[in-house]
């Protein structure tokens, strides 16, 4: 198939792209003005110059295409730019969905996020829920995903985690660590997005993704300090101190959590991931297995991303 991808140059967006190239489609990536770069290592890729909020810029990428896939996503805002949910997960994905249907594109694959809902919830929730809205009420042969937590070489979550580790022998945890995760490795999630487009059984359906087991905040800080071999004393934060700091800092980007990021935190995120794994032949990988794929390689100086 010839394959348009948006959010290309994301951390989850780099890895589709290698999967579909792998597989044998012809791949087209959608990139912001001076973001080339970050796709230099990835060959057989055709660029196109554009932006999903840029309706103008979308038909000559559209054009001739089988497939979109489309990931562009923010997990927190900066009004001052611009940048808000609103405008990212609502506007780009209709400005996207419109112009899939006006260039005959029949297969659309969605990235969504797992708890998305209508109100009353987190705006970044609702707004991922009025896009998943907009996709399934559009015409096109769809696919969503809805995952917990991606992890992998270059994620922005983990991998924070896994630096703090490394470097001290405590790591401060918000309240009492037993909200739960169901991370899932970033590779299980590209090879989906690929074998969507070859699976008939995946069309026009909504999937939750996640890892084989729901995890506490403990148990994922555990098991990331044994598969670094590091001991790591947790210490446990109360909440009100946090969200104190988040909603007067959370503004900046150098701080870690707005405080909507921490009310989904302490929410959990977890989901029955049973009809994934099945409908895409998947085999579950646990979060101790994924994270030995590439955290073993650091414990021996090889980087591997971290």
């Amino acid at each position: 198939m010839r394959v348009l991808i948006t959010g290309a140059t994301g951390f989850v967006g780099r890895e589709v792209t290698k999967e579909l190239v792998n597989r044998g489609h012809e791949v087209r990536a959608l990139v912001r003005p001076r973001s080339e770069k970050k796709l230099k290592n990835l060959q057989r890729v055709q660029v196109f110059s554009g932006d999903c909020l840029s309706p103008q810029t979308l038909p000559p990428a559209m054009a001739g295409c089988d497939a979109v896939i489309h990931l562009v996503g923010i997990i927190r805002e900066f009004p001052g730019r611009g940048v808000t949910f609103e405008r990212v997960h609502v506007q780009a994905t209709r400005n996207v969905v419109d112009a899939a249907k006006a260039a005959g594109v029949r297969r659309y694959l969605h990235m969504s996020a797992l708890g998305a809902r209508p109100e009353p919830a987190d705006p970044y929730q609702v707004t991922n829920f009025r896009a998943d809205e907009y996709v399934r009420g559009s015409g096109l042969v769809y696919t969503i995903f809805r995952p917990s937590i991606i992890y992998g070489p270059g994620d922005q979550s983990i991998n924070l985690f896994i630096r703090q580790i490394q470097r001290l022998s405590f790591f401060p945890i918000i309240g009492d660590g037993r909200y739960q995760l169901q991370p899932v490795p970033v590779g299980t999630v590209a090879r989906a997005f690929a074998l969507a487009l070859e699976l008939p059984q995946t069309e026009n359906r909504l999937y939750d993704v996640g890892g084989p087991d729901p995890l506490t905040f403990d148990e994922i800080i555990d098991t990331i300090a044994a598969v670094l071999g590091r001991r790591v004393k947790k210490i446990h934060q109360p909440v009100w101190c946090m969200n104190f700091a988040a909603k007067l800092c959370g503004r900046f980007r150098w701080f870690p959590l707005t405080p909507g990021q921490l009310r989904m935190l302490l929410e959990g995120s977890t989901c029955d991931p049973t009809a994934f794994y099945q409908d895409f032949g998947l085999r579950p990988i646990s979060f101790q297995e994924g994270l030995s794929s590439y955290v073993g390689g650091s414990r021996k100086g090889t980087g591997q991303g971290l």
